[in-house]
């Protein structure tokens, strides 16, 4: 039998002793299942996790749950980076252990088993170290940090000081929304499309926007420009946006349908 450890928030150890893992996770493929590691000889190793999770807060601390599994049960292995490439490789739950305890660096590994974890595989729970692991990504301490769009915690520590002193040339912080109104006003009409997609490039880091100015250019004729509205109000919060979205969902270009599809998927 593999033993794995799974660390999740201390509130949910009752109902782990109960009932087990629920499959909330999601892997490559959108899987649901459950994220976990092996339990290594090395203790930082296996807690490796720890920190950087509980970045995205927990209540009462984060608690370890070790894990029995079959070793002929498949899993999911991997470096977390290779995730999104659809790279993660499936092997037996042994054969998981053995690659990682293998490597000379297993720091950003995981496994995913693709399914829930039932109690009586629930070897014990126990508390875990808050202070072990790294943060953001190993070796990243001394490492200038990133403010990109895709790298940056909206809403963690500092986050916001860190965009003003690291400005990022194409992400931000974006100019104020009077500014970016006036850049869609001076472009005329119907608009230049560079001018236009430019300024809804900064109006999607928003959180909410005025989006009684800018609807206007879902009946735009270059459909890159409709494509970039439907990412700009995608994750806004202002009333009118899942409306505005349907309708570009009918749109008669196909690569605006798909990404009107996929924002209302991920709301």
């Amino acid at each position: 039998m593999a033993m794995f450890v799974h660390l999740t928030s201390a509130a949910n150890a009752p109902r782990v002793r109960r009932s087990g893992i629920r499959a909330a996770g999601h892997g490559q493929g959108s899987v649901r299942g459950v994220y976990c590691f092996p339990v290594l000889p090395l203790h930082t190793l296996t807690h490796q996790w720890l920190r950087e999770l509980a970045r995205f807060g927990s209540r009462g601390g984060l608690v370890a749950v070790h894990v029995r599994l079959d070793d002929a049960q498949h899993v999911l292995v991997g470096r977390y980076t290779d995730r999104a490439r659809n790279a993660q490789a499936t092997v037996s739950a042994s054969e998981a252990v053995r690659r990682i305890s293998a490597l000379e660096d297993p720091r950003g590994w995981e496994v995913f088993v693709p399914r829930a974890i039932r109690p009586r595989e629930v070897h014990r729970v126990r508390a875990a170290p808050q202070v072990a692991g790294w943060r953001y990504l190993p070796d990243a301490h001394g490492v200038r940090p990133c403010t990109c769009f895709g790298c940056r915690v909206r809403g963690g520590f500092g986050a916001r000081r860190l965009r003003e002193r690291l400005p990022h040339p194409l992400d931000g912080p974006p100019p104020p929304a009077r500014v970016l109104l006036a850049r869609v006003a001076a472009a005329g009409d119907p608009g230049d499309p560079a001018a236009l997609r430019e300024a809804l490039h900064w109006f999607g880091m928003r959180r909410r926007g005025p989006l009684a100015q800018v609807s206007r250019l879902a009946a735009h004729p270059d459909p890159g420009v409709r494509e970039e509205l439907v990412w700009a109000v995608a994750r806004w919060s202002t009333p009118g946006v899942p409306e505005l979205l349907d309708t570009l969902a009918g749109d008669p270009h196909p690569d605006v349908r798909e990404a009107a599809e996929a924002a209302r998927a991920s709301r």
